[in-house]
């Protein structure tokens, strides 16, 4: 007989947290999922310092998860959200930005397995809203990932992750990056007031780019997400060229404009030697709410012919949706949840996982 969440639950119910109550009366649980004899969750502790000490408490519910009868692998994730304002002592006593420091090479960023960087040949395709919600969806799946906002003149991913902190920085060297829904997320957005513009030129976007990756303590990943600003500019050709990148994901929405922009994109990860792991068809049609007739507002089958043309996969045609701009702008990817759009992620993530990808 399959597993259900209710057993999970019941097995969860009965480990004993140290000062009371236990994994489930505590609302430690986050994104259960069960496919299969696979069990996926996470446990989100209040916050960072009693995160450090849960590891012996996240064995143990995936020790007592995989003696429930029809469990084959379980995989738990352990992530702290902090919902208490920083103080301000913790804020970074650091400078971002200026010039890079020397390097011999490529680096490996340090933990992390995995690098993928999610680009775009314009703005408004929905590269970010696509790089939140991926994010989101693999930590579902029980991956470990990073999100990395490297869209520096325009960072949007404090606001749609829900995160307004400044991150703490004790030695006014390292930065300590913040969580959101099971996300590690760094973004120069959380050093600056939003509505301050970022006003530099090339060498102070390679050096801020360069201590986000180096200076931030992003612990062990499975999967760090870069989201890229659009275009083909100085932030692009930093992290390939100084960078151990697994490959890139390229966003368009389907019309022959964005299409043009985005084979400049791809033309660009190809010269840097930077393999294209696939793309993602967004806006890709509209589903009237009132009658469900279908339109393709921006034409149809575009980014499908061009990852045809490329020999490389089309990961997902994601639909214009309403609550996913409404989720982005709240603070709660949609991925989050568990409506239509959460699922088309789900499989996007499920496609990478199985691709070796992420």
């Amino acid at each position: 007989m399959p597993v259900t969440k209710e057993d999970v639950q019941g097995v969860l119910s009965k480990i004993a947290l140290p000062d009371g109550g236990d994994l489930i009366s505590r609302d430690f649980l986050r994104a259960l999922t069960i496919d299969g004899d696979t069990v996926r969750f996470v446990l989100e502790a209040p916050n960072a310092d009693i995160a450090r000490l849960m590891e012996p408490l996240r064995k143990a519910a995936e020790a007592s998860v995989a003696q429930l009868p029809g469990v084959a692998n379980v995989q738990v994730a352990l992530t702290a959200h902090d919902s208490a304002p920083a103080p301000k002592k913790a804020a970074p006593s650091l400078k971002i930005g200026g010039h890079p420091k020397p390097q011999a090479g490529p680096m490996k960023v340090a933990g992390v397995q995995r690098i993928l960087a999610v680009g775009s040949g314009k703005g408004g395709v929905g590269k970010s809203t696509v790089s939140s919600n991926l994010a989101v969806a693999l930590a579902k799946q029980g991956r470990k990932v990073g999100l990395l906002d490297a869209d520096i003149y325009g960072p949007s991913q404090p606001r749609m992750m829900g995160v307004n902190k400044r991150p703490a920085s004790p030695d006014g060297k390292t930065i300590i990056p913040l969580q959101s829904h099971g996300v590690t997320i760094m973004s120069l957005g959380f050093m600056l007031e939003e509505d301050k513009p970022v006003v530099w030129r090339g060498p102070m976007l390679m050096g801020a780019l360069q201590q986000m990756l180096t200076q931030v303590q992003w612990g062990e990943l499975d999967v760090l997400i870069v989201d890229l600003p659009p275009g083909t500019g100085d932030v692009q050709l930093t992290l390939c060229q100084k960078t151990e990148l697994t490959g890139a994901i390229v966003v368009s929405t389907p019309q022959d404009v964005a299409l043009l922009d985005a084979r400049k994109a791809l033309g660009m990860f190809d010269q840097l030697k930077t393999p294209v792991l696939g793309l993602i068809e967004n806006m890709s049609l509209f589903h009237c709410p009132n009658c469900g007739h279908e339109s393709h507002i921006f034409g149809h089958g575009g980014v499908a012919a061009e990852a045809d043309k490329l020999g490389v996969p089309l990961l997902g045609a994601l639909p214009i949706d309403l609550d996913t701009r409404l989720a982005g702008d709240g603070g709660t990817p949609i991925a989050a949840g568990s409506s239509d759009m959460a699922q088309a992620y789900a499989q996007i993530a499920q496609g990478l996982i199985k691709g070796g990808m992420a």
